[in-house]
Parts: structure tokens; C-alpha cells; sequence
């Protein structure tokens, strides 16, 4: 009876949190359940290597409640573009990029990379050919090398240090005692803002994607750290096809086009100087930032 004192008072302390740890694991269980929405053809095929020219031929798009985002949208972007996406929140930016992305489905048009219809390739090889920095950084609790090889770590410390060195990350991250690895907390707590940024930078140059997306990589910074940050993105936007998503135009001034959404249509294109002079919705966007 003595012995058997102990292991009861065990099983009775730890039975709540055996009934929450039964209860975690039902719910990730279902998600892993969960079949992606998105899904290769029967005789899908593999994208070689592009050159970057992306195509958008007559795209429409709406979601569940069928209101168009995307209307019967034309557009065409050359290798080493840099194409800026302007327009107020609810225009279709982060949708048309999400819809090169594979993310979901045109429901009329098709969208081609080097003349090749996005549908009839391999989601995987489609994703690796684009570099994605997104507005709210995810890093994941781990050292700097595994969250910038995320999702490919069989790759040779000089081909992170040159994604590192792109991304001005090199300099801090060779300050830290243990270098590129040392240990970073869930979601980066370790981290500033600025620093974080560009370990996400570094991540989308690593494997040299001839098409990179920019999804607002600045609005959250400072001063400070928006200038290291911009100055990284110059860098990693060379000889690539680069989509801008941005509200803040201080951004997007320096881009080979300017196309300006509203309800899922291209209402202006332009480069900045060629925009203002139009005075339409661009200039006036313009100037509620800078002038009003």
C-alpha cells in the first residue's frame, strides 16, 4: 500500500493536463486531416527554371460570397521588372499575388510564367521559383540558419551567407557569439524588428527565385531599421522580376511600373513622374501621403 501512495498521487496530480494534452492533440490531429483545396493535375509537370515574365490574361477572381476582388484583369511583366502595386486596403493586390502563388484559383483567364500555364505545372516547382517577403515576419523557434533555409536545409553555409549578406543581415548576425546559430525564440523573440525582416529576406533570396514578392516589407519599422531594410531590398530586387505591394509610395517611386487598383481593376499604370502629371487617383493618392 506504501508503494502504490506515490504513483496514485502522480496519476491524480497529472490527470488534468493528461485530458488538455488528449483534448490538443484531437484538434491537431483534425488538422492534419485536412486536405489542401489546391491540388496538383493528374499530368501536372514540373516548371523549369524561368526567366521571370509573368502574364495575366483576363483574370477574374471572387471568394465564397461572390463578390468580385479580381475583374477581368490584364496584365504583363518582363524578366527584371519591378512592377508596384498601389491602391487602398480591399483592391486585389495581396489577391493577385496570391493567386500567382497558387494559392487559389482564377475562376476565369489564366496566368502564365514564360508562356507556361501556371495549372499545368507542379505546385512545389512553382513555389520554389518565387522568393516571397511578407509584411509580418514568421520565424520559427530555431537557430538563424534553419529559418532562412526553411523548408530546404540541405544547403552549404556559403550559400546562406550570401543570402545573409544580400539581406544586410550578415553584419549583425556575425555579431552574436555563436553566428548563424545561434538559438532564435518562437516567432523571432529574440530579435528586432528590423533584424527579423531581414532573416525573412535572406530567406526568400537563398535559392535565387527569378521572381520576388514584396508584400508591405516595410510598413512596420522605423526609421531606422526601414532604411537598412529598403537598402536590402534594392539588393535582392537585381536582375529579378519584383512585385511591390505597398501603401506607404515612398516605397514604390523608383519602380519600372506603377499600376494603381481599385476593385480589382488597373484604373492607372505609369511610372511615378508619368502618374503625377496625369493627376488622377495615383496623384491624388500621392498627395494625401506627403502633401496633405
Amino acid at each position: 500500500m506504501a508503494l502504490l501512495l506515490h504513483p496514485i498521487d502522480l496519476v491524480t496530480q497529472h490527470y488534468n493536463e493528461f485530458k488538455q494534452a488528449e483534448a490538443s492533440v484531437e484538434r491537431i490531429f483534425e488538422l492534419m486531416a485536412i486536405a489542401p483545396s489546391m491540388q496538383d493535375k493528374a499530368d501536372a509537370v514540373e516548371l523549369p527554371t524561368v526567366t521571370g515574365k509573368v502574364e495575366f490574361q483576363q483574370v477574374s477572381f471572387a471568394y465564397a460570397d461572390n463578390q468580385p476582388v479580381i475583374q477581368d484583369l490584364c496584365l504583363r511583366t518582363y524578366p527584371g521588372e519591378v512592377v508596384a502595386l498601389v491602391g487602398s486596403s480591399g483592391a486585389g493586390k495581396t489577391t493577385l499575388m496570391n493567386l500567382l502563388l497558387r494559392f487559389y484559383q482564377p475562376h476565369d483567364g489564366q496566368i502564365l510564367i514564360d508562356g507556361v500555364d501556371i495549372r499545368d505545372v507542379k505546385i512545389t516547382s512553382l513555389r520554389h521559383q518565387i522568393g516571397v517577403v511578407p509584411q509580418d515576419t514568421t520565424l520559427f523557434s530555431g537557430t538563424i540558419a534553419q529559418n532562412i533555409t526553411y523548408g530546404r536545409p540541405a544547403l552549404d553555409p556559403e550559400a546562406i551567407q550570401l543570402a545573409a549578406k544580400i539581406a544586410n543581415a550578415h553584419d549583425f548576425i556575425s555579431q552574436f557569439s555563436q553566428g548563424y546559430q545561434t538559438w532564435v525564440g518562437e516567432r523571432g523573440a529574440t530579435l528586432s524588428g528590423g533584424q527579423r525582416q531581414r532573416v525573412a529576406i535572406a530567406r526568400a533570396v537563398v535559392f535565387n527565385p527569378r521572381i520576388l514578392i514584396l508584400d508591405e516589407a516595410t510598413s512596420a519599422l522605423d526609421s531606422e531599421s526601414e532604411a537598412l531594410v529598403q537598402e536590402a531590398l534594392e539588393r535582392a530586387m537585381q536582375n529579378r522580376t519584383v512585385f511591390i505591394i505597398a501603401h506607404r509610395l515612398s516605397t514604390v517611386r523608383r519602380a519600372d511600373t506603377i499600376l494603381f487598383l481599385e476593385k480589382g481593376r488597373i484604373l492607372e499604370s505609369g511610372t511615378h513622374p508619368e502618374l503625377l502629371e496625369k493627376r488622377g487617383r495615383y496623384a491624388s493618392f500621392y498627395t494625401q501621403q506627403f502633401e496633405g
